[in-house]
């Protein structure tokens, strides 16, 4: 019969479950969490209690907060499966059991060890085997260190630290182990960092990426002449970045030899349990402890790691901490426990085995890739598959290389790493740095696959993607150096800027010439300019993304071009560029020195209308300019005024005569800057800027020309006037055939009346306006 109160617990769980992780949420829902979401700031505790029901959708409304806050699309929770149930179950079962009886919960805590201890010693052939379950997965080998200084110092338990001063104890770690382990066993041993001893990897023979047993020897040797004590090993079966095996065999030989303890992690450790295992992984059985992580490996949520290790003295095991006298701590195994029981050997043996079968799927289906090198040396056995793009393999030559490419190409594998993540987001892809081989990108299903559920699909999924994004890359990258000397060449309108870590064609910026300005003030109106340059690029109807950038880049208001394909025309790109760039330049110019131009134009109408006013006063005499003897002698003796007017043209910023204005009744025509020949770029229909309408840039210039008519006919003022920007700026000239084309001269009495300047009127001299007003 079932406890009652086991079976409300996997309800609740179930529920719990099922509330966390729906998707679809009614509106009132989502009201309410904006109404939880306000009210998530940390208070005093409510006096009266909340149901289950009120306290989960109050979790569920924090976890998804963010999304709220930032309008990100909502992320579907990850499914953990009925077998990722069972783990969390037992979270739930060891709290339960943890009330129980002392000596009952004795004798269940033992059997659950015992039973996990011998499942998993039986799975990963380590025979006469002892356990100690952890949360941290370095928890174990802290413990293991421990025991081992227990064991080589029978005097450590009494006097302490002091007996580490007559023979300094030292630990030996592989160059290639996960970084800061070695100084975080250190500072939980309590020792100086001189204890910690890495040794390289090798250099000459073998594989660079395992470690040097040869220089370990030596090291060893001189250590031991010098006093101290060798200690204990750590060996790697699969590093944390590559996922190479160190050579187990050799090194348990050496440590035998010197009496020191032998360690081993590493993720390669999960094929232990498959039917063939390899002869170097299989060494590892003989290891004196090493460290499991079966979470990842399987699948199970917040499941402890397992240090196996082989030691005949329970009372020194229990000073390390390897065991614990307390029944609770033990309730640690019952999540794994429950796990182990619902997969079953072959369950188990099944996830390992595809995951690996995942890994050398994607081998060989990456090595067609030409332009993809492979850096695992043992590729038929490793499950881990690190990857990188070879510049030399996608190039005819390497000629094209240039200063900082490194950082170019680690700048590109990092780019294809974070696009297959997000292309394929069950695939797992991440992307390591390694010491000697740079940025790398890393296919290894052993830690993911069971999580994500990574099938064959995905694995083909991956390949076809990379496969367009190589060809992307491979074009982007014989580009580069043709972007750069085409940026060169309208040097100083544009300057190249050598940011190696941007993956993609280049970055550029416009230089505005300004001779003379602040240079603070300089340095804002070039921003300004670059900032509304992007803005027009990005508004271009193309497939290249240009944006401003990573957040810490060494140049602050630059244009970073992104990847582009083969057909790209780079001389066409930059043209757009520089062009698009002096005409904002020259804009913003006008409008600065408008206010100036008209300023100085009402001063000379001013200087004009003076001088009008006193030849008039020459010419008609002194009666007529009286109001009323003025008009008799006008009456009775009209006079021809020879004087005539005058027209303010804001787009030339001159006065010139009406006599040309009144003969043909219309303002004297002016070549217009928007008239300016424009760039020859043109684009079919259809098709996007800077592409090459043909297979050679030759081809690509007839078509083009061939396109002409047709490109103006379907964008008269549209994309092409944006991409295709006049050689200088446009001016507000206004419309012709217009009476406000024309400024009266009396009107122009001061420079203060700028803003009433909307357009050009026609300007008389005084006395004839006069003359009007008396008739």
């Amino acid at each position: 019969m079932v406890d009652s109160t086991l079976d409300q617990v996997g309800k609740n769980l179930s529920e719990a479950m099922r509330f966390l992780g729906e998707e679809q949420r009614e509106p009132e829902a989502a009201t309410e969490r904006q109404h939880f979401s306000r009210s998530c700031i940390p208070g005093p505790l409510q006096g009266d209690g909340q149901d289950v029901a009120t306290v989960l959708r109050l979790v569920h409304n924090l976890i998804h907060e963010e999304e709220d806050e930032e309008d990100k699309p909502s992320q579907k929770m990850q499914n953990v499966g009925e077998h990722g149930q069972m783990a969390l179950l037992g979270h739930s079962l060891a709290a339960y059991i943890s009330m129980m009886d002392k000596e009952q919960l004795r004798k269940l805590t033992t059997r659950i060890q015992s039973d996990t201890t011998l499942w998993l010693c039986r799975l990963f052939r380590y025979e006469n085997g002892s356990t100690c379950f952890h949360e941290d997965d370095r928890d174990g080998l802290v413990k293991v260190c421990r025991l081992v200084i227990n064991a080589r110092y029978e005097e450590y338990a009494t006097e302490g630290y002091v007996v580490l001063n007559t023979r300094q104890p030292v630990i030996y770690q592989s160059a290639s182990c996960r970084p800061g382990l070695g100084q975080h066993l250190c500072s939980q041993l309590g020792l100086p960092l001189s204890s910690l001893c890495t040794v390289p990897c090798n250099t000459l023979f073998g594989s660079q990426h395992q470690m040097d047993v040869a220089l370990l020897e030596k090291l060893i040797k001189e250590d031991i002449n010098a006093g101290k004590l060798p200690l204990l090993l750590i060996a790697n079966a699969g590093t944390p970045g590559a996922g190479h095996t160190d050579k187990l065999g050799r090194l348990k030989e050496l440590c035998d030899q010197y009496n020191m303890w032998l360690h081993v992690e590493g993720v390669n450790l999960a094929t232990l349990a498959l039917g063939q295992v390899t002869s170097s992984i299989m060494a590892a059985t003989r290891s004196d402890s090493m460290t499991l992580t079966p979470g990842p490996w399987l699948g199970l949520p917040a499941v402890t790691a397992v240090t196996l290790y082989r030691h005949e003295d329970p009372a020194l095991s229990l000073a390390a901490g390897l065991t614990s006298s307390h029944p609770v701590e033990k309730l640690r195994a019952l999540p794994l426990w429950l796990s182990l029981q619902y997969l079953g050997h072959n369950g188990i043996v099944q996830k390992i085995k595809h995951a690996t079968t995942l890994s050398q799927l994607f081998l060989q289906k990456v090595q067609s890739l030409t332009c993809i090198k492979t850096l695992v040396e043992d590729e038929s056995d490793s499950p881990v598959v690190l990857f990188k793009f070879n510049q030399e393999e996608s190039t005819a030559s390497s000629e094209s290389f240039c200063a900082g490419e490194k950082e170019v190409l680690d700048a590109f594998n990092r780019w294809l790493g974070e696009e297959l993540a997000e292309l394929v987001p069950t695939s797992g892809i991440d992307v390591v740095e390694l010491e000697d081989e740079a940025t790398c990108v890393r296919f290894s299903p052993l830690l993911t696959a069971a999580v994500l559920g990574t099938r064959e699909e995905d694995v083909e999924s991956i390949v076809e993607k990379m496969t367009e994004l190589v060809f992307v890359m491979s074009s982007t990258m014989s580009l580069r150096e043709d972007f750069r000397e085409e940026t060169h060449k309208r040097s100083p309108s544009l300057r190249y800027i050598n940011e190696f870590a941007w993956p993609g064609l280049g970055v550029v910026r416009y230089e505005m010439q300004a001779n003379g300005m602040d240079e603070d003030r300089k340095k804002q109106e070039q921003e300004k300019i670059n900032t509304e340059l992007l803005k027009k690029l990005q508004d271009l109807d193309t497939d290249i993304l240009f944006s401003t950038g990573p957040e810490f880049v060494t140049e602050q208001g630059c244009i970073f071009v992104g990847m582009v394909t083969d057909d790209v025309d780079v001389s066409d790109l930059v043209d757009t560029i520089a062009a698009l760039g002096r005409d904002i330049e020259e804009s913003g110019k006008l409008l600065q020195n408008m206010t100036e131009v008209v300023r100085k134009g009402i001063l000379e109408a001013e200087l004009q209308l003076q001088k009008a006013n006193e030849e008039k006063l020459v010419e008609e005499g002194m009666l007529r300019q009286l109001p009323v003897v003025g008009s008799v002698l006008n009456w009775f003796s009209p006079i021809q005024s020879s004087i005539k007017g005058r027209t303010f043209s804001l787009a030339a910023g001159s006065l010139d005569s009406t006599e040309v204005t009144y003969s043909t009744k219309a303002q004297a025509d002016r070549p217009s800057l928007q008239d300016t020949p424009i760039s020859s770029s043109k684009k079919l229909p259809g098709q996007k800027l800077f592409r090459r309408a043909g297979a050679s840039t030759d081809s690509t210039e007839t078509s083009c020309t061939q396109a002409e008519a047709t490109f103006q006919e379907e964008n008269p003022t549209g994309i092409g006037s944006s991409i295709n920007p006049p050689i200088s700026p446009p001016t507000p000239e206004m419309p012709h055939h217009t009476s406000g084309d024309l400024v009266p001269e009396k009107n122009l009495k001061s420079s203060s009346e700028i803003d009433d300047l909307e357009a050009s009127e026609e300007m008389h001299p005084e006395g004839q306006e006069a003359e009007g007003s008396t008739r």
